[in-house]
């Protein structure tokens, strides 16, 4: 008979995107939480009383789950397609983006949108953050002017 080797179990990491201040036990933030026997309620009025500020932005939140059910979560910036959507004033991005454009963005709007999202990218420098940002909007069938 083989041996289960056990695995060393670390945290667990937990990724949702929350209205600021607007955390509560419904779904999906109870859901999530739930089955790794986080104290919901805590939770909640932790991140609530972190983006109290932020308005109604949907924030990504990445939570840490330890072993004896205690967490850590950091706040990221809010998502880039919202981002391009509050700056162009778009309702929401296109069904088709490759045939059917729903507006257009500047560069300074790109560059704007850059700075905001800096930290969360992936990039060395504000000419690669535009590019990403550019390809987020050109999946959403933005045409990118400049």
């Amino acid at each position: 008979m083989a041996k289960d080797k056990a695995k060393p179990k670390g945290p667990t990491i937990i990724k949702l995107q929350i209205p600021a201040g607007k955390a509560n036990p419904a779904p999906p933030v109870g859901s999530a939480l739930g089955q790794h026997g986080v104290d919901i309620q805590a939770f909640c009025n932790q991140f609530n009383e972190k983006t109290k500020e932020m308005g109604g932005a949907l924030v990504p939140v990445v939570i840490k789950v330890a072993e004896d059910r205690s967490f850590t979560f950091v706040t990221k910036t809010e998502p880039a397609a919202s981002l391009i959507k509050k700056s162009i004033k778009l309702e929401k991005g296109s069904g088709v983006p490759h045939k059917e454009k729903v507006g257009t963005i500047t560069r300074a709007q790109l560059e704007e949108i850059a700075k905001t999202k800096m930290e969360d990218l992936n990039a060395n420098d504000i000419d690669a953050a535009v590019q990403i940002i550019s390809g987020t909007c050109r999946s959403m069938g933005v045409e990118v002017k400049g």
